[in-house]
């Protein structure tokens, strides 16, 4: 079996594929303070709570945008199943070809992310990731990276309103009834719910313009399913995409 392990800034996300087949996933918070004696732990008890035996994990990837986390993570997977992991680097053979100015600086997470959309709804597409930021990756139809655009996160947008404004409180993201809100809270719901729908859906129509052709849209990321449901354009969730791709890159690897 073969693990896969997505290392964001916000969380670490690892996931247990079967031959093809996603069969267990767990998620748990980024600490830059732990040691890998510490992810050792979470990923035995991860094991032990699925009943996973540690020795049918025969391969191993990692994606990492934490570079702290990275090595403590790798040695920890090695501790618990003896395995060495694959870590994703710029002469890994993805399969998508990346047309940027810099390709060896985009983040490994959107790499796996648009091979496992590719892969999964075919091209062209768009992929958005909403996570520590809110990154929109386009995809053409020769499954080419032609680049994208990176906003702040709903986290970071809400955490910077809330600090700022000494009269604003923090509030929960959960869309109220109406746009135009009549108290504090509500308002400032409608601007960051609504708001970052408008955004995206206005993101959307812009790729559109500038490509010519309409796309798979998929979003991903802990954001996605609350964001997405007040978008009017058609976008799919799909949670494990970046694991998938991931699961896709390791077997173009090694064979």
């Amino acid at each position: 079996m073969l693990l896969t392990a997505d290392v964001g800034n916000t969380n670490i996300k690892l996931g247990i594929f079967d031959g093809s087949e996603l069969k267990h996933k767990i998620r748990f918070a980024t600490d830059k303070s732990k040691t890998s004696d510490e992810f050792a732990l979470e990923i035995y008890t991860f094991f032990q709570i699925y009943g996973i035996d540690k020795h049918s994990i025969d391969s191993s990837i990692m994606s990492s945008v934490v570079p702290q986390i990275t090595r403590p993570l790798e040695s920890a997977v090695y501790t618990v199943t003896g395995v060495k992991s694959m870590v994703m680097a710029p002469e890994i053979n993805t399969g998508l070809d990346i047309k940027i100015d810099r390709p060896e600086t985009l983040g490994s997470d959107i790499i796996a992310g648009c091979v496992g959309a590719s892969e999964k709804y075919g091209c062209p597409n768009i992929v958005i990731f909403m996570g520590t930021a809110t990154a929109i990756s386009y995809v053409d139809n020769k499954k080419i990276y032609r680049g994208g655009a990176i906003a702040p996160g709903v986290g970071i947008s809400l955490d910077a309103l809330t600090s700022h404004g000494a009269l604003l409180s923090s509030v929960d993201l959960k869309a109220p009834k109406k746009v135009i809100s009549t108290n504090t809270s509500d308002c400032i719901r409608s601007g960051i719910m609504f708001g970052t729908a408008c955004m995206i859906d206005g993101m959307i129509d812009k790729y559109y313009e500038e490509t010519g052709c309409k796309c798979s849209i998929i979003a991903t990321g802990g954001f996605a399913p609350q964001m997405i449901m007040n978008c009017r354009h058609d976008i799919i969730f799909d949670e494990n995409i970046i694991l998938e791709g991931l699961y896709h890159i390791y077997n173009r690897n090694i064979k």
